[in-house]
């Protein structure tokens, strides 16, 4: 037996997930809102709703923006982006590992049937 879970922060409605961890993480690798959302299979105008949705939530800004142009654009994680990805995915890892204990406490013994 095994059990799955997800978490997300609330503020003022659900304020950030898994989903926008990974566009986040995808803007990071690649240097591109755009091409971020196209490598995660998203359009860039549900990327760019995600990420003003999650900054209004939030209250601060996740992205520097460079708009596109002959030399191309851009987008770049701001420091406090990179922070809160930090914090997240330290919160994430403490979660698994104390609601792994609990599932192994209440789930894995012989008796069950």
């Amino acid at each position: 037996m095994e059990f799955q879970y997800r978490i997300w922060l609330t503020k003022n409605g659900k304020a950030f997930g898994k989903g926008p961890y990974e566009l986040l993480m995808a803007v990071s690798r690649h240097g591109s809102l755009n091409e971020a959302a196209k490598k995660m299979g998203m359009s860039y105008s549900k990327a760019w709703k995600t990420i003003n949705m999650v900054e209004e939530r939030l209250g601060f800004s996740l992205l520097y923006r460079e708009a596109g142009g002959s030399g191309g654009g851009g987008s770049q994680l701001t420091v406090e982006a990179e922070d809160f990805l930090r914090k997240y995915r330290h919160f994430l890892a403490a979660a698994d590992e104390a609601l792994t204990t609990l599932f192994q406490k209440h789930f894995t013994r012989e008796d069950l049937p």
